[in-house]
């Protein structure tokens, strides 16, 4: 017993040794794969494949093993875990004929111990070798900007061919990501220009749009003002001529009031003096403003009568209110024959 203990301490401590690494490969040599101790511990997330007398026999899952000595042998141990490989920089030609300088990294997971054992003689240099073939392959389908532009579809397109060639080896490609690009310096100084011209486009269209912007602002500044100042000036308009019509129809009915008044003074005693009173006021007031508004002035020639210009004044009053007299008189005869017909009209009416 003790030295089987003694044994199973070397295994264990051997294993360890092959660790220290900080991962397993994909595959190990000979030289450091665990010894066949009878008991074997197997750590999680790994996968010993164990040969029958040069043959499969079967894979040891993580925990305690037996195995018989001699007969039995552990001749590979895969790591279940994923792994990560770095791609070595490459060059390839893009669609425009452009030569790139690429690398990457490549993330996988072994899914089948049996197939990645058996299957490929060296799992990591063959997932290598496809990865950098696949990535010449795919950089040939696009031009230089499309590289730049559409690096998550061509890691996606490195993934699914990837995948199609490694399901015989039981690994399975997990993601391709893209680490550095490199292009010539000519290439490099041309997409500089490229770039400082794109900006000076975009600045003189930003300048454009800015200049466009702030005339559609004055021109419509002005539009509202225009509209707001023939908008002020009807309103004006309407308020003068409302102050107009209220005018004119204040003076017209001062007027008529006036009017009134001044039928029913004459209508009084005297009314007749006091009317001659007033042409004479009218009449010399009237003299008063002669010369004044022109230089050529027509006057009577009985200018300074004014007894006789008043008596002219009252006799072309009369002779309107007698023609207003008669026409009243006129219409009241008139009117009645109208009556008195339409009265026996209504009379024989009767009678019938």
């Amino acid at each position: 017993w003790a030295e089987l203990a003694a044994a199973i301490l070397a295994a264990r401590h051997h294993v360890g040794f092959t660790r220290e690494s900080g991962r397993l490969p994909l595959g190990r040599w000979a030289s450091s794969l665990p010894m066949n101790t009878v008991v074997l511990f197997v750590p999680q997330q790994e996968a010993w494949v164990v040969e029958r007398m040069g043959r499969f026999h079967r894979i040891l899952e993580p925990g305690l093993n037996f195995l018989i000595p001699i007969l039995d042998r552990v001749k590979y141990v895969q790591s279940l875990k994923e792994i990560v490989i770095d791609v070595p920089e490459q060059s390839a030609v893009s669609l425009d004929n452009v030569t790139l300088q690429i690398d990457g990294v490549l993330y996988l997971r072994i899914l089948d111990p049996f197939k990645a054992s058996y299957g490929v003689e060296d799992p990591e240099y063959a997932v290598t070798q496809l990865a950098q073939t696949t990535m010449r392959s795919e950089l040939g389908k696009l031009t230089l900007d499309k590289v730049f532009r559409e690096r998550e579809s061509l890691n996606a397109n490195m993934v699914h061919s990837i995948n199609q060639a490694s399901d015989d080896w039981g690994i399975r490609c997990l993601r391709y990501e893209i680490k550095d690009i490199h292009v010539p310096p000519r290439v490099k100084e041309s997409m500089q220009m490229q770039v400082e011209a794109e900006r000076k486009k975009r600045a003189t269209v930003l300048e454009s749009e800015g200049t466009r912007e702030a005339a559609i602002n004055v021109a419509e500044g002005r539009k509202q003002a225009q509209i707001l100042a023939s908008e002020g000036q009807k309103a004006e308009q309407i308020n003068k001529a409302a102050g107009e019509a209220n005018a004119v129809l204040a003076k017209a009915e001062a007027k008529a009031k006036a009017i009134r008044l001044l039928s029913e003074a004459l209508t009084q005693q005297n009314g007749n003096a006091a009317a001659s009173l007033t042409v004479a006021e009218q009449y010399v007031s009237a003299f008063s403003n002669l010369a004044k508004e022109s230089n050529t002035i027509l006057l009577p020639s009985n200018t300074g009568d004014i007894s006789s210009m008043v008596t002219q004044a009252m006799a072309i009053y009369g002779s309107l209110s007698k023609t207003k007299s008669t026409a009243e008189s006129v219409t009241a005869e008139t009117t009645e024959p109208i009556l008195e017909g339409s009265t026996v009209s209504e009379t024989e009416t009767g009678h019938k």
